[in-house]
């Protein structure tokens, strides 16, 4: 008998074989397009060299192709999302997981998580009607003078409601993966549930949290049509100083919504303008997937410690 069960382990099952064959195909599509744009962004490499990356100014009928201002603009984004969403989500995912019920607790899960069911354009056109505008009138208030509410403030966060679902959900599951025998031996030993909390549970569920941030960053960076509505797509917005705070509160342009407007349209009939945009999508590719696998890696690593 034991031999047998050995050797019917051995078989190899069907569910495995699809698993690893769709594996693969995936795998294979995302090198095909990892060659596919560095192949084709090579005319824009030689013409500007690091010069792409490292360039303030982009006017394509000058010829040049200046990439930083768009990485700034997808940073300043990306940070403000995750400094709005991050403690929002993970106080929502503690407040879920340590002192709901857990009927009400998977009704408020559910609940939050149709937020990440939302198309996209439905959140731009939201900030179109009313989230610029209450930004317009803050900075206003507060006796700056925006051309208008369109800026990359009002990117940042319209994109942290859209990434509060990732980062709330995964954060509880990384918490409920915590033995509830830790839980039950720290109450025995005098200590109290806000204690447990901060010396048992967030501490264990470290990797899962940083995962679901990370995940949740790669969503904000690679949001195209919310960002593209509301960021004032600015050309050349670059900072005196790197740390200025006055560019986050005028239009901008991200990777995002430069590839989502008009000019990847007009590039085409451009071997060069061309070239310039498939670099930026390698760009955008390069990074988004990136911090997707490490976040994955995370969060892998959580559920078996777990």
């Amino acid at each position: 008998m034991p031999f047998l069960l050995a050797h019917r382990s051995r078989r190899p099952s069907f569910t495995r074989l699809a698993s690893f064959g769709f594996s693969l195909i995936t795998l294979a599509f995302l090198l095909f397009m990892l060659g596919l744009f560095l192949v084709q962004s090579v005319p824009v490499w030689k013409h500007s060299g690091t010069g792409f990356l490292t360039g303030t100014k982009w006017h394509y009928p000058s010829r040049l192709f200046g990439s930083l201002p768009m990485l700034y603009g997808t940073a300043v984004v990306a940070l403000i999302a995750l400094v709005l969403a991050a403690p929002v989500g993970i106080g929502a995912a503690v407040f879920t997981s340590e002192y709901l019920p857990r009927r009400l607790r998977l009704a408020v899960k559910l609940t939050i998580e149709l937020l990440a069911g939302i198309p996209s354009v439905v959140y731009g056109l939201l900030g179109i009607l009313f989230l610029r505008n209450y930004v317009y009138d803050a900075l206003t208030r507060l006796g700056f003078d925006p051309l208008s509410g369109d800026t990359l403030l009002t990117a940042g966060i319209l994109l942290a409601v859209m990434i509060l679902p990732t980062v709330m959900t995964l954060t509880d599951d990384a918490l409920r993966a915590v033995s509830a025998q830790q839980r039950i031996a720290a109450r025995g030993l005098g200590l109290s549930r806000t204690q447990v909390i901060c010396t048992i549970a967030l501490p264990q569920a470290r990797s899962g949290i940083l995962a679901a941030i990370l995940l949740a960053l790669g969503r904000a960076l690679g949001e195209t049509i919310a960002v593209f509505l509301v960021v004032g797509r600015q050309d050349n917005v670059w900072p005196q100083h790197l740390f200025s705070l006055r560019p986050v509160i005028k239009a901008g342009q991200t990777l995002t919504s430069k590839l989502g407007g008009a000019e990847t349209n007009i590039a085409y009939g451009d071997p060069l303008h061309w070239a310039a945009i498939v670099a930026l999508g390698l760009l955008l590719l390069v990074v988004v997937v990136a911090i997707t696998w490490l976040g994955a890696a995370l969060g892998r690593r959580s559920a078996a410690n777990a």
